[in-house]
């Protein structure tokens, strides 16, 4: 991800847009004379679909559902014709008339190359006959492992399997050996597909581990050594194109998915303990895909073929599988990157899309980008400030656009950055700071929407409106869902004052975890309610806003509940902190955290406001900067309400960000806190120690 801002830098530096030379004394005389003789009051704003003042309506048992419900009912689909995400793909190839679906670089240096909507259907259908071939049956309770990054292969398995009822079943390097074993076994997995050798290596690895495990398909060309090894684990080895080209040879009649049967078992990523595996169905992913849609359209803005979206966030995951499924149904394309994040930006400039699935990590790194360039002159936070604030007025009366004096003049360049097409952004995974929010839309001079779920209700079930300006909030419920809050009397929090635990009712809530009813019955009520573990509340507008998080709160010595991710959103706030850990433990009386500082800002501050010098590491080895980090960290804590219980009484400062390659954070960018505490128990021993 450090790629994305730093290409963005240089783009930037080389334009001169965040340099001397265009922000001069002449250029905001010029901008200011051109804005206020032009009479410009922008164009139309954007549809107000339900008033923005009443995004849901409360029903008799107190849920609330979206504004957009007819007569008061849930939604379905969008679509008369789609009620499985195969009959959604097939609309797609009828809508873009057989046009470019699915695009790959097959050489860093050679152009992206385009499959078409028909060969991907043609393709899927052998990929699902070839593994009848192989022994398999086109029923329901058939699951296949997927081992692989995002590329087109991917997509057109988990379309084969589909075309004969059967399900994927995601993996990841980062779920761990132990994990990674648990799912094969569990889902009684007989057949995986992986991209490279080194997974399959892998594979061959925990082979004793995984006794149901016998045929690994591999995309990629495999040598006879890697034969050999298989051969000798009593493991078959067959090539992708083996695989289809013997289901053509042995075709197989469809034996299509039902609505209400399973799609793919997506295992949680596993902050806590075992990994689940969260059975999502088609019906739900058409349900959630359309009442998406369905916002989007209300706000005016449409998808056609034309559209682009980059596939980069992990495929995995329900959050980018439901961005594919909702460009699919609207015969749009997707682009995957090369799979090297580093070249992520050089993907985007060549592929230039019109829709940016985005993670706040991200967002929050290209917003430091922009503003500590801005800031680095008078002239030209003043120039930058003059464009925001216009920008912001306009976003008030619900006018995006990219067009204006201050876009050509100020912001061209930042969305040039996205590639210059990007016409929607989306964010969801982890909470964005209300102010990187509102700078970002003033900025991208599109549509960027905040939305709110989790992997059981298929991702999403709340999503900001366009047009809608506020931020914190994560929008009214989709059509497709109620959500209701619900009492958590030890936190104080009463759904007679909006407040509560989320919980979620409708079709895109899952059917339950695979065998694994306890943990079932703990996510779902007798009345099908899923209780999500987060705080939220309803604004007077009739929108959600995700104030706490019950999952992960702990008690001190005192008795009083804490919750840590609260507090770390706080704590990110400043500008010198990347990441943030708070730990705390019911034998102790307060917490104590682990700073992680900005390596992009925080040396350059160092030199100029602590006179210090040095690597990360030496710097974070320095008592004056731990100092800074704890006055730092009192102020936002004091100016953001937090109790004197909430404010970390020691840090531990540490040069190294959390990632998802050390094993810190999920693939969807959330800490891992039993991995963090195992990581950092000795810093947190001393931490206490320290204090008698």
């Amino acid at each position: 991800m450090d790629k994305v801002v730093k290409h963005t830098e240089l783009i930037m530096e080389k334009t001169k847009l965040v340099g001397a030379s265009i922000v001069t004394l002449g250029a905001v005389t010029t901008a200011t004379a051109l804005y206020y003789l032009s009479g410009d009051t922008g164009p139309e704003p954007v549809p107000e679909p339900v008033p923005f003042t009443q995004q849901s309506k409360q029903q008799s048992d107190g849920s609330r559902i979206s504004g957009l419900c007819k007569d008061g009912k849930l939604s379905k689909t969008l679509f008369e014709d789609v009620s499985t995400l195969y009959e959604g793909f097939k609309r797609g190839a009828q809508q873009s008339r057989n046009g470019p679906c699915l695009g790959y670089k097959p050489s860093p240096t050679t152009p992206f190359q385009w499959i078409s909507y028909d060969e991907v259907l043609e393709r899927a259908e052998y990929v699902g006959a070839g593994l009848i071939s192989l022994g398999l049956s086109p029923q329901n309770s058939t699951r296949v492992g997927i081992y692989s990054q995002n590329r087109p292969e991917y997509v057109i398995t988990d379309l084969g399997l589909w075309s004969y009822s059967m399900v994927g079943v995601p993996l990841y390097d980062t779920l761990g050996v132990e994990a990674c074993n648990h799912i094969i076994n569990q889902a009684e997995i007989k057949v995986v597909v992986c991209d490279t050798s080194a997974k399959v290596k892998n594979l061959l690895s925990r082979k004793k581990d995984t006794p149901s495990l016998n045929t690994v398909v591999v995309m990629e060309e495999f040598g006879g050594d890697l034969s050999g090894m298989a051969s000798q684990a009593k493991l078959r080895l067959v090539p992708f194109e083996f695989l289809e080209s013997l289901g053509q040879a042995n075709p197989a009649p469809l034996k299509l998915a039902k609505p209400d049967d399973v799609c793919i078992i997506c295992y949680t990523s596993g902050t806590t303990g075992v990994p689940k595996g969260a059975m999502l169905t088609h019906q739900g992913f058409v349900a959630t895909c359309s009442a998406c849609l369905q916002q989007v359209l209300a706000g005016g803005i449409e998808v056609h073929p034309s559209d682009i979206m980059i596939s980069y966030l992990p495929l995995a995951h329900s959050y980018e599988r439901l961005l594919h499924s909702v460009m699919y149904m609207c015969g749009s394309r997707v682009g995957f990157y090369q799979g090297d994040i580093k070249k992520l930006m050089d993907d985007i400039q060549e592929l230039k899309p019109t829709v940016f699935p985005c993670v706040p990590r991200l967002l929050n790194r290209f917003y430091d980008k922009v503003t500590s360039g801005v800031n680095s002159s008078l002239l030209k936070k003043f120039l930058f400030n003059m464009a925001l604030s216009s920008k912001e007025g306009e976003l008030k009366r619900r006018i995006i656009r990219k067009n204006s004096i201050w876009d050509k003049i100020v912001f061209k360049t930042v969305q040039a950055a996205l590639g210059g097409r990007v016409r929607l952004i989306t964010t969801g995974s982890a909470p964005l700071s209300p102010e990187v929010l509102g700078f970002l839309r003033c900025v991208v001079g599109c549509p960027l929407m905040e939305g709110y779920g989790q992997t059981e209700n298929h991702a999403i079930c709340s999503l900001q409106l366009v047009g809608d300006y506020s931020v914190g909030t994560v929008g009214p419920p989709l059509s497709c869902c109620a959500i209701k809050l619900v009492d958590i009397p030890e936190m104080d929090y009463h759904a007679s004052d909006n407040k509560g635990e989320i919980c979620v009712k409708g079709l895109n809530v899952f059917k339950g975890y695979l065998k694994d009813q306890e943990k079932t019955n703990e996510a779902l009520d007798k009345d099908g309610w899923l209780h999500t573990g987060d705080v939220g509340q309803w604004t007077e507008e009739g929108s959600l806003k995700i104030i706490d998080r019950k999952k992960h709160i702990f008690k001190l010595a005192q008795g009083e509940y804490i919750a840590p991710e609260k507090i770390e959103n706080v704590c990110i706030q400043s500008h010198l902190i990347a990441q943030m850990y708070v730990h705390g433990d019911s034998l102790k009386s307060c917490l104590v955290g682990v700073v992680v500082p900005d390596p992009d800002i925080f040396p350059q501050y160092a030199e100029s406001n602590l006179n210090l010098q040095g690597t990360m590491e030496e710097l974070c080895q320095k008592p004056a900067v731990k100092e800074l980090f704890l006055e730092n960290l009192k102020d936002l804590g004091r100016n953001s309400g937090l109790s004197s219980l909430e404010i970390v009484k020691d840090i531990h400062v540490h040069p190294k960000l959390f990632s998802v390659e050390n094993g810190l954070l999920t693939p969807t960018f959330k800490s891992k806190r039993q991995e963090l505490a195992r990581y950092f128990q000795p810093q947190i021993d001393a931490m206490y120690a320290n204090m008698g």
